[in-house]
């Protein structure tokens, strides 16, 4: 998932945890469609770059804090305990339901790979917008900050197909009888996410993207 930095009074560097809040306007849900062959190449010693920065797709809508907050929990446990700066007595958490489903080419059919939820984060959007701040970075309406991979405490519950896979050491049975260990040219992965009330659902709409063979250059 991913959070939007809205507009407020102090935009900019340095916004402590406790007005951190008044300036994210939603979130949505993200798939940054990590290229893990390429990462592990370069992650030694460089960092991930080109296996992070190829391409990012979102759900098309933005559901504002005020949505989210009759689905606010309490944090997991953090330890050890944060620095003053990031330490928050508020509900930071949401109890949002994340799943993942898989067309794989040459079938019609979606299959659910994954299950899980944002309540499983250990940093809060609130925490995560004041760290990005209090080295002096600013922050400008309409930035988008991912998360990162969210992943549960079972195995049908891991955010990405590295974990799910057991790098590829396992694979992952499909409804149509086709296997995957990573994604291949023409598979489909939507991401959906919702919040569910008493009679009621809030969702994020479908997070929804092909994989297409590469272009020569």
């Amino acid at each position: 998932m991913a959070f939007l930095v809205g507009t407020g009074n102090e935009l900019g560097s340095n916004i402590p945890i406790e007005k951190a809040e008044e300036h994210i306007f939603g979130a949505v849900v993200m798939n940054d469609w990590s290229a893990r062959d390429i990462q592990a190449w370069e992650y030694v010693p460089l960092g991930p770059f080109l296996g992070k920065s190829f391409g990012t797709t979102i759900s098309p809508w933005v559901v504002t804090l005020d949505a989210l907050k009759p689905f606010a929990l309490a944090q997991p446990k953090q330890d050890p305990t944060p620095l003053p700066y990031l330490q928050s007595n508020s509900d930071d958490a949401y109890d949002i339901n994340l799943e993942v489903h898989l067309k794989p080419n040459g079938s019609s059919d979606y299959s659910t790979i994954s299950k899980s939820n944002l309540k499983y984060m250990y940093w809060s959007f609130r925490q995560m917008l004041a760290h990005h701040t209090v080295n002096g970075c600013n922050a400008r309406a309409g930035d988008l900050c991912g998360t990162g991979t969210i992943s549960g405490p079972t195995e049908d519950s891991y955010g990405s197909m590295l974990e799910m896979t057991w790098s590829g050491q396992k694979e992952i049975s499909l409804n149509s009888g086709i296997k995957r260990k990573f994604l291949e040219d023409g598979d489909e992965v939507n991401l959906i996410g919702f919040c569910q009330g008493e009679g009621y659902r809030v969702g994020f709409g479908d997070c929804v993207g092909k994989i297409t063979p590469a272009r020569s250059i």
